[in-house]
């Protein structure tokens, strides 16, 4: 599952799951990285490196949702870049990494911000990165489309349910 922050990654999630426990649900990684956790760029490098390693080691499951997915932290890394808030050399490893562990995703959902389901955000949840990473994730997935190793994409638009709906179906 892909998007920004506070697009409705995580209520679909648990939608999702609530109606196909038999998935195992990998949770936010920034659930999983230290408690003295680094922040900004290097944040979202700990937590991209943290998303591979789930991703390799439930490789052998047959029914995974995650919440996150490699190409967020990117996103993040080049909406961050874009501000004037980045790391260019994070930047070029995160893609190298990326691009490594796209093999290991079977399908990506992704959630893009949704006027028509607009979620508020508070200031302390910089809507201006929330903005930028939603552009940012685009483009990214478009990169992945033309270097041909995207894996397949949904795009969950709409109501709860009708995201719900379209997840389900990509699932199947």
């Amino acid at each position: 599952m892909s998007g920004t922050h506070a697009s409705g990654k995580s209520t679909l999630i648990s939608d999702f799951h609530a109606a196909h426990p038999e998935y195992a649900v990998l949770g936010d990684p920034f659930d999983d990285i230290e408690s003295e956790a680094p922040t900004g760029a290097t944040s979202f490098v700990a937590q991209l490196r943290v998303t591979i390693s789930r991703l390799r080691e439930s490789a052998h499951l047959n029914a995974v949702i995650s919440e996150r997915g490699p190409i967020d932290f990117l996103a993040y890394l080049t909406a961050l870049e874009a501000l004037g808030r980045g790391d260019g050399a994070l930047l070029s490893r995160a893609q190298e990494l990326v691009e490594s562990s796209m093999a290991d995703v079977d399908l990506i959902a992704v959630v893009p911000l949704d006027p028509r389901q607009a979620i508020a955000v508070p200031d302390d949840e910089d809507p201006e990165l929330r903005e930028a990473m939603a552009d940012a994730l685009l483009d990214a997935l478009d990169d992945l489309e033309r270097a041909g190793i995207a894996p397949p994409m949904v795009t969950l638009t709409g109501s709860p349910d009708e995201r719900l709906a379209l997840l389900e179906k990509a699932a199947g």
